[in-house]
């Protein structure tokens, strides 16, 4: 019997997804396409006012980056490529950790990809839970960020967070996969020099791999107790002084050799005369003892790159929220949606 269905050019595991602007001003998803067992959900969009000028408004679209079955399974590839369109925004989230199930060797890797093109004033927000890797599990990662460059327009802004956990805490994981390799790249694209004009202005890779014969001590030796470990990309004009306050707030952090910080009540008393932005950095530093979290930011051709460990996710996914809230430009541009994954 003769196929009654045309040919699809679909592959399996790849997404495409356009956010394109139609005149004169209207952000629209005009492109949504994935094949299992990658699946992408969009929301409606929302409005967002600004609280500077109310008179000024914009839409954020919102995608929700699933799996069929909740997980990566060994084997599978997984191909996004993510267009925006000049000054639309688009929010990118999780509805949970992002699980890799067990391989049956070391060699068969799960993989992602992701490819994102961000026209001029464009912005993107990308703030997944961590990937959870099981127990005997091997995962590999690439995500590269262009950003397109035009003369006489500000260029896109990202703020892109990758981080990954220990496992399955409950049952006893702590880092016993086989391996976990994440790149994040960003590149300026010129096109007044040319179509393939690019410039690299940030690489960061993590691996982990057990099996590494140069290094001798195990994993979870290495690892020094942490649960989770992140790193937080951040480029553009939008999010310009989200990264300055990184920057700042990271030299603020007490050095060894400095003055002793007192935790006592006296402590606590003498804090409430301190201006309201050192009231919660002395609080938030005193969190970030007791969750065991540890921080460093730098910044590298335009780009602040902020590294930090926490004991566990939950300690991780609170300095974060705490950063950004204080800070306010992500729930200022994007709404409190897009903290979302850090609650």
């Amino acid at each position: 019997m003769r196929n009654p269905f045309p040919p699809t050019d679909s592959v399996p595991g790849h997404g495409r997804v356009h956010l394109a602007l139609l005149p004169p001003a209207t952000p629209i998803l005009q492109t949504l396409t994935y094949q299992y067992p990658l699946k992408l959900i969009s929301p409606t969009p929302v409005t967002i006012t600004s609280s500077a000028d109310n008179d000024s408004s914009h839409q954020v679209h919102t995608l929700y980056i699933l799996t069929y079955g909740g997980g990566i399974v060994a084997g599978d590839t997984l191909t996004l490529r993510i267009d925006l369109d000049t000054t639309t925004r688009l929010l990118i989230l999780t509805q949970g950790s992002t699980k890799i199930f067990k391989t049956p060797a070391p060699s068969t890797l799960s993989r992602q990809d992701m490819n994102m093109h961000l026209k001029p004033a464009a912005a993107l927000v990308y703030l997944p839970d961590p990937v959870q890797p099981f127990a005997q599990s091997a995962f590999e990662q690439t995500q590269r960020f262009y950003i397109h460059h035009q003369q006489d327009v500000p260029n896109a802004s990202i703020c892109v967070l990758d981080w990954v956990c220990q496992g399955r805490k409950a049952l006893g994981e702590d880092w016993n996969f086989f391996k976990y390799a994440s790149k994040n790249e960003v590149w300026l694209v010129d096109g007044s020099r040319g179509p393939d004009e690019t410039r690299l202005l940030l690489r960061d890779n993590v691996t982990l791999d057990a099996s590494d014969d140069a290094i001798q001590t195990p994993l979870t030796r290495r690892m020094d107790g942490l649960g989770a470990f992140g790193t937080l990309i951040l480029y553009g004009s939008m999010f310009a002084s989200l990264a300055t306050f990184f920057m700042e707030e990271f030299k603020a952090i007490p050095r060894i050799g400095g003055r002793k910080w007192d935790t006592s009540d006296d402590a606590d008393d003498a804090i409430r005369d301190l201006e309201p932005l050192v009231i919660k950095r002395k609080a938030r530093q005193k969190q970030e003892t007791s969750d065991g979290l540890l921080w460093t930011a730098a910044m590298i051709r335009g780009c602040v790159v902020v590294k930090f460990g926490a004991r566990e996710v939950e300690g991780g996914k609170r300095w974060l929220r705490s950063m950004l809230d204080t800070e306010g430009s992500v729930p200022a541009h994007f709404g409190e949606r897009s903290l979302l994954c850090l609650r």
